[in-house]
């Protein structure tokens, strides 16, 4: 039986936490910006720490599973989470699409079709990472 909390978890939160879309944090002209599209190292880094938090207590403190193999921490999910979300941050790395071509690198601006795209990779590899390949790093 695999266990699609995580999954779940970490797809909810990349999505709710993808700066630009609904908040950033800072915003380009003021701390607080909501749904401008824009993202910045700082706001991705903001949202990461904002990101590892929130995973941390949903899938460490609260335990949402939809089975628990051992009594120990898993820190697998966590991390790979992590690590995912900043690098598939639209606009960092790449977006795909773009705003003006179909694949743009670095350009520090997302869209909601990038959002969706990027999402996508992110659950298809987060559920390789976590269902297939089991990736699992136990603490406890």
């Amino acid at each position: 039986m695999s266990d699609w909390g995580p999954v779940f978890i970490a797809v909810v939160l990349f999505i709710l936490l993808t700066p630009g879309l609904l908040i950033q944090i800072p915003g380009k002209s003021r701390f607080v910006e909501f749904g401008n599209f824009q993202t910045s190292g700082v706001s991705i880094l903001v949202h990461s720490i904002i990101y590892f938090t929130l995973i941390c207590i949903f899938l460490l403190a609260i335990g949402v599973h939809i089975f628990d193999l051992k009594e120990m921490a898993d820190w697998g999910p966590v991390l790979i989470g992590v690590v995912l979300f900043i690098l598939l941050q639209p606009g960092l790395l790449f977006s795909l699409p773009g705003n003006g071509k179909q694949v743009e690198f670095g350009s520090m601006k997302t869209n909601g079709k990038a959002i969706a795209v990027h999402t996508l990779i992110f659950f298809a590899l987060y559920a390789v990472l976590i269902l297939a390949v089991h990736v699992h790093i136990y603490t406890g």
